[in-house]
This record gives C-alpha cells, sequence and structure tokens, in this order.
C-alpha cells in the first residue's frame, strides 16, 4: 500500500492496550464527533483510555419541528446516552448553534477544557468545511491548543482530524485505524440521536457513514475502519535510512 494511504493499525504509535491514554473529542455540535469517530472513541473506551466527549454546542437548531429549547433537551439527554454507549465522558460547551463566536474568548474556553482534561489525542473537525460552526472549531481548537501549551500544559501528542461529508475540501485520509471490533458499538451509540436515525433531516446519515467505514476499511485491508487526517508537521518523519 502506498505511503498516500499510511495504514496504521492504531490511531497512535504503540498498541491499544496501553490504557494510559485520554482522548478528547471536541465536536461543534452534538453528534458530530460521535458519528465521524465514535468507532474509534469505543475502540479506546474497550481497551482502558479515558475518553472525553465536548460539543461546543447541542445543535439545538437542526429540527424545524421544535422549538429550539426543546431540541436542545433532546440533544442532551441523546449526547448523554451515545456517550455512556461509547464509555465516554460528556461535557457541554456555553454556545449556541450557529454562533460560535469568532474571538480570542471561545480559545481560551476550550484551552481550559484541555488543562482539565490534559488529553493525551485531541479529535477535532477537520479546517475546511460548508459548515461555519465546523470550520471555527477547527480554529478554536488550532488556537487553544496552543494556548494551553504556552500555559504549560505538556503530554498532547497530536491532533486528528475526523472525516465529515459537510468537511471534505482537501481532506485526505492519512491515518486509517481498524474499527471493526467496535463497529456494534459504534452503531449502538449514534443511533441515540434521532437525527442519526432519520426522520429529522433528509441526509442518510447512519447509511453515510456505514458505507464511509466499509470503503476505508477495504482501502486499509480491514473489514471497517475509520480515517483521519493530520496536520504537516505531524507528517514530517526523519530518517536515518528507508525504513
Amino acid at each position: 500500500m502506498t505511503s498516500k494511504l499510511a495504514v496504521l493499525c492504531a490511531l497512535l504509535a504503540g498498541s491499544l492496550g496501553a490504557a494510559d491514554r485520554t482522548i478528547l473529542a471536541i465536536g461543534a455540535h452534538a453528534g458530530d464527533m460521535e458519528i465521524s469517530a465514535g468507532a474509534v472513541l469505543a475502540k479506546h473506551a474497550r481497551a482502558g483510555d479515558r475518553v472525553v466527549l465536548y460539543h461546543l454546542t447541542l445543535g439545538e437548531g437542526g429540527n424545524p419541528k421544535m422549538s429550539r429549547e426543546a431540541y436542545g433537551e433532546q440533544k442532551r439527554r441523546e449526547a448523554l446516552a451515545a456517550g455512556k454507549a461509547l464509555g465516554a465522558e460528556v461535557l457541554f460547551g456555553p454556545y449556541e448553534d450557529a454562533a460560535i463566536p469568532r474571538d480570542d474568548r471561545s480559545a481560551k474556553v476550550v484551552a481550559e477544557v484541555i488543562a482539565k482534561v490534559k488529553p493525551t489525542y485531541v479529535i477535532t473537525h477537520w479546517k475546511n468545511s460548508i459548515h461555519r460552526d465546523h470550520a471555527l472549531t477547527y480554529t478554536i481548537v488550532d488556537d487553544a491548543v496552543l494556548l494551553a501549551s504556552v500555559a504549560g500544559v505538556r503530554g498532547l501528542r497530536g491532533i486528528y482530524y475526523a472525516e465529515n461529508w459537510e468537511d471534505p475540501d482537501g481532506f485526505q485520509p492519512y491515518v486509517y485505524l481498524d474499527v471493526t471490533s467496535s463497529f456494534d458499538d459504534w452503531k449502538k451509540a449514534v443511533t441515540q440521536y434521532e437525527f442519526i436515525r432519520g426522520g429529522i433531516s433528509s441526509f442518510a446519515y447512519l447509511e453515510y457513514y456505514e458505507a464511509l467505514a466499509r470503503v476505508r476499511g477495504a482501502q486499509a485491508g480491514r473489514k471497517y475502519a475509520v480515517a483521519f487526517d493530520i496536520g504537516p508537521l505531524g507528517k514530517k518523519r526523519v530518517l536515518d535510512s528507508l525504513p
């Protein structure tokens, strides 16, 4: 397999049995990280790693048939149920759907979460998106990681960008993780959300991400896989000779 399709059988260097890592997944809306990276989170949770979901907003504006308050309450319940199914802790941000601010304070808010959670790895949105909240989340997380580092937070080994149908521009699958063993856990978790089960959006969320996992699995020589992009510094390798 070519280096462009570099297949890693774990999200990070080392085996999944290390049980000494914390994975922090930061999404713009409740459901974003579960649908795109939930199978990875479930696999790490089952391996004994700490997994934390941080939703900047509930995504309360996503149901035209319900008020924002009522749907927000529903999304909060669904997020807690999904987190339980994944084996993850769930944290909620202070922002409203489609109103994440473009300012320094938002980065400080996320930096405070990073300082509290002390993640080994962060998973979040890719930088290019048709959805304003997703693109802003990328920028906020990038700034927050820097702020946390300057404040003395250490131990973060890398940021991984999840594959989302709304964030396709420039996304390149670079790291592949076999999620065959956690695929059923993922499906149980994401179907806690009504918008994923169907009936709210015309987009076939569950079918799309099931098919995507099968495609990435075929590319990786596995049954099911999840792919991530990483930043350019993460792709830099310094060798004394060809591996």
